[in-house]
């Protein structure tokens, strides 16, 4: 695990910050009609129009990847392709993005509603940024990962979802993935960490209404649950000072973290 300084969490800040950009131009034009290969587009093009790059366009993998951001829509749990399909009425979109900027890397998603959702679908948004929020406050008072996410995993159980375990969050700085992996499940066979000052940590806790078995697709990228139900995706990156945590993927002024 690699501890940074406060003048490298700034540069990860500011990175963030056009992260966040970002997705406020992907959440702009979310609506019925459009689709996922315009969003894509618009946000590669924001993207470098700020002296950034789209971290996973390229990504090594069968195929490298090909996009600038994953689009995972209802069942899809993470790393969906832009394509020409269109967004309707009723489906849930995450948008994960990854940029860096000036050598250090930021990476944030969120799950938005197209129009009017299901109740279910409703909840099962809710409930996933409330178990990012909640483990992200966490971090200011556990000293070990482990007590935060069987907690976390606890809660999401309660209230009748499951989590991903075939997924996990990362550490996060100069490369978009670095040591440790985030489980967001609790096992003793998980290697653990201290979350301890100076550490930046990408965390995305990935939720499924039904049953927590997921595949690959044919496109050996996306992923889907394996029941065909509908699945939320929230990530922050965030840094650990000696205060407790800071998110680096939030507005200039909190938005999109302040409770």
């Amino acid at each position: 695990m690699t501890i940074k300084s406060d003048e490298e969490i700034f540069r990860m800040r500011e990175a963030g910050l056009v992260l966040w950009e970002a997705h406020q131009k992907a959440k702009e034009l979310i609506k019925e009609g459009i689709t996922t290969y315009e969003i894509d587009n618009a946000v590669e093009k924001y993207i470098l129009s700020h002296g950034a790059v789209p971290l996973f366009k390229g990504v090594p993998g069968k195929i490298p990847y090909p996009a600038a951001t994953c689009i995972s829509i209802n069942e899809e749990v993470v790393h969906g392709i832009p394509s020409n399909r269109k967004l309707v009425a009723g489906d849930i979109v995450s948008i994960d993005i990854g940029v860096k900027l000036k050598g250090w890397c930021s990476d944030a998603a969120t799950t938005l509603p197209v129009g009017n959702i299901s109740d279910e679908k409703r909840r099962l948004l809710t409930e996933t940024e409330n178990a990012l929020r909640f483990a992200i406050k966490q971090l200011s008072v556990k000293t070990h990962w482990s007590l935060i996410v069987k907690e976390m995993q606890r809660r999401i159980e309660s209230k009748g979802f499951s989590i991903v375990e075939d997924l996990v969050g990362h550490g996060i700085g100069r490369e978009l993935w670095e040591h440790p992996q985030i489980p967001n499940y609790f096992s003793s066979n998980n290697e653990d960490f201290r979350t301890r000052p100076g550490t930046t940590l990408a965390i995305e806790p990935m939720v499924n209404l039904g049953s927590k078995e997921v595949r690959l697709k044919n496109d050996h990228w996306t992923i889907v649950t394996e029941d065909g139900k509908p699945s939320a995706h929230f990530e922050h990156t965030v840094a650990i000072s000696r205060s407790g945590p800071v998110v680096l993927t939030c507005g200039p002024n909190g938005e999109g973290w302040a409770m």
